[in-house]
């Protein structure tokens, strides 16, 4: 049966790829898994559609990040947020979204396989194909998750601009400023939700990890304000992008923002380069284009394909079919990504802090709510109000940290953060939020990458 049932997830992967609504939890997957492997000896333009399995072992998925194979041998595994996970054992990396179906709204998980993914040797030159399934005494382990998509009807209509809402966030609070952007009024809801990522799944942010004593020896040596737009008088920070309303590309613009930060830091500022998220958009099948991704599967799509400038393929706003690039498009390379804390579940702010400090900005996700679109100054935390004119929906979203202080006049710790919304927002495109109470999810799941710098 469970032969049959991943035949027919197979055979609809084209169709299943243009969203990923799959909710499978880390107890869901870990366990013992079957790997079945196709041919291999190809290179990273291996499309895995369908192929015939060729040889499958076993490994299993132990905590919090260990996997073993059958002989013993001891790897690392870590999930992607609730949608596949990624696993490194005897010099080859395997990664597969977890497998579901979707039919009149209703979306059922199978936490105990996979859709066909990639598996590669870690120096990314021999690649084969892949799926997995869960076993437990040889028959499948785990009961389907069902979820229900939120109706289209929920982002129809547009928007207006409600002067009433302002003012109670600014009633409420005194942290933070909120105003009116007259270029949100008349604006879709749809795309004022592709703006801030998509529609959220609040189950899959995990709890920031305790903070041990060696690291909070680590941070009390730090500066207490740090800021890579400021280190004696250079800017290390790449300039504010703007994603615009039609595309949730802000995955792959704050990832492209840390990657261009960590390279001028890495140079001295010698090495100045812009790079394209449209490439990702277009390209990477680690993503979903538009309709969403998450930086740790940038920051590997950058590992194993390269990321190229955006004079290669310049930011359209939208999907665009994915083509060879002709001329000097060179392609930049990260040596190395990670959750921060090494896995997913291990991030909190004492070691972002450091990893921050240490080699640059970081891109983290969040959950933003109806109140954060109005944000224009200040320190931003959550009021709790909701907007009620507009039927918002909370929406995960992608920013880039680029420091951290405290605010002198409340002692109130925060981080700051650069937003894709282009400059006109916020404070010139950046915003300050709380730090130390993981306020809207942002300490939960940070992504750190070490890029290559290329030969001149």
């Amino acid at each position: 049966m469970a032969a049959v049932l991943m035949l027919v997830m197979l055979s609809s992967l084209r169709a299943a790829w243009a969203d990923t609504p799959a909710n499978c939890s880390w107890g869901q997957v870990a366990g013992v898994w079957e790997f079945h492997i196709g041919p291999g000896g190809y290179d990273n333009r291996l499309r895995c559609r369908s192929f015939t399995s060729v040889e499958s072992f076993k490994v299993s998925l132990l905590f919090p990040d260990v996997v073993l194979d059958e002989d013993g041998n001891k790897g690392f595994w870590t999930m992607i947020y609730n949608q596949g996970f990624e696993v490194v054992i005897n010099q080859r990396k395997y990664f597969a979204f977890s497998s579901y179906t979707t039919e009149d709204g209703v979306v059922t998980s199978f936490c105990n396989s996979t859709f066909a993914g990639w598996s590669h040797d870690v120096l990314g030159q021999d690649w084969a194909c892949y799926y997995g399934i869960q076993w437990t005494q040889g028959v499948p382990d785990v009961d389907p998750v069902t979820t229900r998509l939120l109706h289209k009807d929920a982002y129809e209509g547009t928007f207006r601009n409600n002067p009433d809402f302002i003012k109670g966030i600014n009633s409420v609070q005194r942290s933070w400023k909120a105003v009116t952007y007259p270029e949100y009024h008349g604006m879709k809801i749809s795309n004022m939700a592709l703006r801030a990522g998509g529609s959220s799944s609040t189950q899959s942010y995990p709890l920031p990890a305790p903070m041990d004593q060696a690291t909070r020896k680590a941070i009390s040596h730090l500066p207490k304000n740090f800021d890579w737009r400021n280190i004696n008088g250079q800017n290390f920070v790449a300039a504010v992008k703007d994603q615009g309303n039609v595309c949730g590309s802000c995955y792959a613009q704050a990832a492209a923002i840390a990657l261009e930060s960590r390279l001028m830091i890495m140079t001295n500022n010698t090495l100045m380069t812009t790079m394209s998220p449209q490439d990702v958009v277009s390209c990477s099948e680690y993503s979903q284009g538009c309709k969403g991704g998450f930086p740790y599967l940038t920051a590997k799509y950058a590992q194993d394909f390269g990321m190229v400038e955006e004079r290669c393929n310049p930011y359209h706003g939208h999907s665009t079919p994915c083509r060879p690039y002709q001329g000097d498009c060179r392609r930049y390379y990260v040596e190395e990504y990670h959750y921060i804390g090494g896995f997913y579940g291990a991030c909190n702010d004492g070691l972002m802090m450091m990893d921050l400090v240490k080699n640059g900005p970081i891109p983290v996700s969040f959950q933003v709510y109806d109140d954060f679109r109005q944000y224009h100054s200040g320190i931003y935390h959550h009021t709790g109000l909701k907007d009620g004119w507009n039927p918002w929906k909370v929406t995960d979203h992608v920013v880039t940290i680029v420091g951290y202080g405290i605010d002198p006049s409340s002692d109130e710790k925060y981080w700051i953060a650069q937003n894709t919304w282009g400059t006109d927002w916020g404070e010139l495109g950046y915003f300050k939020i709380r730090r130390g109470t993981n306020e809207v999810n942002i300490e939960s799941i940070a992504v750190a990458m070490t890029p290559i710098v290329p030969n001149p």
